[in-house]
């Protein structure tokens, strides 16, 4: 059986979906194992380095899909998949909820097609949790990017010509990508304020150093079974806003991380919030390819507006590539080590299994996740 690893094309996907030391273990495992030139590059992966791994090249674009099973990292294009081997199988972030067509697409080229950021959250699934190991580096990477545009000193500062006070932080969420902001901005020194909707997550907080901002407000049913904030009323949502607004006006720099799985992004910080805030300030919007936590905050862009910075960054894992392609690459190989039938060499897949059902978006010809169906 072969195993593909394409170079990405879109955009700003910086990273791989497989490095040297899961290329080892594929190979190990039996599997041939061949990569598309360049496919690491953006990582500081050189072509050598997978051959030294076991890996081949291949000869062109056409050929590095032309494999069993195909990994990568962003969804594919409309070429891509038209470069897809009918009946192989895709292992990919895929964003399926929010691009069903492509989904469609797949189905009809009889792909079995498993996205990646649908694989449940359950313990035995942690390992291969691919929103949880690049969350974890977009946390880490907002908090320096708020630094980077913010013209004033992060820790207190005591000095001869006077006191420097330490920066006020503001994270929205305290999911993977928050609880890493807050910890990172701790470190640099910061006063470190979270909200969440989920009450469960103050101790979490707190024992990172962060002040948990609470709601007076009945938030019992804010979290799914999977462990993600859900939608909240609008009796609560008034609240919110109202304290919200009052730690903003105090903030230096606020760290947007809240999604809602397969739905726009909630807004949390509006305009009238913004103008509130200290000149100088910075907000930067994790959530912006799912239309931002904050409605000013534009794609790919830093911007000012009211005398606030919004840093607008998309895919920030992809700015990180070399560790991000890692951890990413560990998940995949996590995700399909089960699944190997150590005899054939192939993978054999039991459709009873949860992992399975949860990730898989397309097989048989047919889209099957439940989200997508009807």
């Amino acid at each position: 059986m072969k195993i593909a690893i394409p170079k990405e094309r879109r955009d700003g996907e910086t990273r791989v979906a497989a490095s040297p030391d899961t290329v080892k273990k594929y190979v190990q495992m039996g599997f041939e194992v061949q990569i598309e030139a360049g496919a690491g590059s953006g990582a500081s992966i050189a072509d050598q380095v997978y051959v030294d791994a076991g890996a081949t090249v291949a000869a062109d674009t056409a050929a590095a899909f032309d494999a069993d099973v195909v990994l990568k990292v962003a969804r594919p294009t409309d070429d891509e998949i038209g470069l897809l081997k009918e009946g192989s199988v895709l292992i990919s972030a895929l964003s399926a909820l929010t691009n069903k067509d492509m989904v469609e697409k797949l189905a009809a080229k009889k792909v079995t097609a498993f996205a990646m950021e649908l694989v449940p959250r359950i313990t035995r699934a942690q390992s291969m949790d691919i929103l949880s190991s690049q969350a974890n580096l977009a946390g880490y990477k907002a908090v320096l990017d708020g630094v980077h545009e913010f013209k004033r000193a992060v820790p207190m500062m005591m000095t001869a010509a006077g006191t420097v006070a330490p920066a006020r932080f503001l994270i929205l969420g305290a999911g993977v990508a928050g609880l890493q902001a807050i910890a990172t901005a701790k470190r640099l020194g910061g006063v470190v304020y979270a909200f969440d909707v989920r009450p469960a997550v103050k101790e979490q907080v707190q024992s990172l150093g962060g002040k948990f901002v609470e709601v007076d407000a009945d938030a019992s049913d804010a979290e799914t079974k999977g462990g993600y904030a859900k939608e909240m009323s609008e009796e609560y949502k008034a609240k919110q806003a109202a304290k919200i607004a009052e730690t903003l006006a105090k903030t230096d720099i606020a760290i947007c991380t809240a999604l809602i799985p397969g739905k726009p992004a909630p807004v949390l910080i509006t305009e009238e919030m913004v103008k509130a805030m200290r000149p100088g300030s910075v907000i930067v919007d994790l959530a912006v390819e799912m239309g931002g936590n904050c409605p000013l905050s534009e794609m790919d862009k830093v911007v000012e507006k009211h005398g606030v910075t919004l840093v607008g960054h998309g895919n920030v894992p992809a700015r990180l590539a070399v560790d991000a392609s890692a951890l990413y690459a560990k998940n995949l190989l996590n995700f399909i080590s089960p699944l190997v039938d150590k005899e054939t060499k192939t993978l054999a897949f039991n459709w009873d299994d949860e992992i399975l059902k949860g990730a898989c978006v397309a097989r048989d010809g047919q889209v099957v996740h439940p989200a997508l169906v009807g």
